[in-house]
């Protein structure tokens, strides 16, 4: 896009990355670039900049400044983009082969639009109207209330007027297809992909946690010297500098001690989990690797030994679950809410039981997702049975 807006990736001194919005001529659009500076050493500043240079370029379309846009014409934009709006639109701005904005991609937009214009607003002390109709809150609700830090005081929340209704939530969540496992073990093609395959198979990693490990992360012994956990564990540790860019999502604290990693989050590690890594490490990466002390490496190419990105191990499921003949697309994150729900199925439905093994923000929410009767299990059965009054 260099005849156009376009995002430009700039990595900083100590290895972390930043983003901004550059014109044609390579000078920052300076409204953007104090936005984005809000949000840096941020994992939203990525996707946030995306957002916001499509935004910016349907504006340069449209002939709009920050001056002269106006509430309507932000739901233009994101009738354009995919969202219903019952009011005239224009052309579609999203045209094959990208596709509209999803109901997650509409709210992301939807936040991304309200705190750019508003920042706007009041930096520049421009377009009250807009900033009026943008800045509305809402009562706080019980789950509001339970989130925040002294939420029984709260008396409103912020609201997002460009945000698409809720609708209902998707109950069952994409699960592997049965007998995914051995099917994906026999057609991998390294050690290295075989942990891979394994290490999401036995846990509820996710796979910016999995690439992102560095080999301090692992405690695949009984007592480790963290004294946090006294089974074989890892410890996902949110790092921004990881030269794959690999990050895990969750920023949990974490610190190294005398060599020995605390904190983060802790997943417990099988058997299975603790085999399949030493075969790796005994073989393919005793060979290649080249010394940054992170555990996933690639095994071929010009960047050999180099670590391995998140994409690479994303394209490496696609491409041994198109080779084992599984329906669908095989995706990491399949495998967590398989995991989920084969442990809630084994702790009888108890829900903190599979909150602690996958570090979810919350018990009600597993319940939520993936609690669900078995349509055929005995217990379900004898309760039919007896409000059917057939007892015999």
């Amino acid at each position: 896009m260099l005849e156009d807006l376009r995002v430009q990736r700039i990595r900083r001194a100590g290895g972390s990355w930043s983003f901004s919005i550059l014109w044609p001529d390579y000078t920052p659009d300076e409204e953007a670039e104090s936005y984005l500076r809000l949000y840096e050493g941020s994992g939203s500043q990525e996707p946030y900049a995306y957002y916001l240079v499509d935004h910016l370029r349907w504006r340069l379309r449209e002939s709009l400044t920050t001056e002269t846009i106006t509430f309507q014409d932000l739901q233009r934009y994101q009738g354009a983009v995919g969202a219903l709006v019952s009011m005239p639109y224009g052309q579609p701005w999203r045209l094959p082969p990208k596709r509209p904005y999803g109901t997650s991609a509409l709210s992301i937009s939807a936040t991304v639009l309200k705190n750019f214009y508003l920042h706007q607003c009041v930096k520049r002390g421009v377009n009250q109207t807009l900033r009026e109709v943008l800045d509305v809150t809402r009562l706080p609700t019980t789950a509001d209330r339970r989130r925040a830090f002294l939420g029984h005081v709260k008396t409103s929340m912020p609201a997002n007027p460009l945000a698409p209704g809720k609708g209902p939530g998707r109950r069952h969540p994409k699960m592997l297809p049965d007998g995914a496992r051995p099917d994906l073990l026999a057609s991998v093609n390294t050690a290295r992909d075989a942990m891979v395959v394994t290490w999401l198979s036995d846990s509820t990693l996710r796979i910016g946690g999995l690439t992102g490990f560095h080999l301090v992360d692992l405690h695949l012994r009984e007592d480790a010297a963290c004294g946090e956990c006294k089974s074989p564990h890892v410890h996902v540790c949110h790092r921004h500098n990881n030269p794959n860019r690999a990050r895990a999502k969750r920023k949990e604290d974490w610190r190294l001690t005398d060599g020995v990693i605390c904190g983060g989050e802790i997943y417990r590690a099988s058997p299975a989990m603790v085999s399949s890594y030493f075969k790796y490490m005994t073989t393919e990466y005793a060979k290649h690797a080249t010394g940054h002390g992170m555990l996933l490496i690639q095994l071929a190419g010009p960047a050999v030994g180099e670590p391995w990105t998140a994409d690479a191990a994303r394209g490496m499921l696609r491409r041994a679950g198109r080779r084992a003949e599984l329906p669908g697309r095989i995706k990491p994150h399949a495998f967590r809410h398989t995991t989920t729900s084969k442990v809630l199925e084994a702790a009888k439905g108890d829900p903190l039981v599979a909150k602690a093994v996958g570090n979810w923000s919350s018990a009600a929410m597993v319940d939520e997702v993936y609690g669900h009767p078995d349509l055929h299990s005995p217990e379900f059965s004898a309760a039919l049975a007896e409000v059917w009054g057939d007892t015999e």
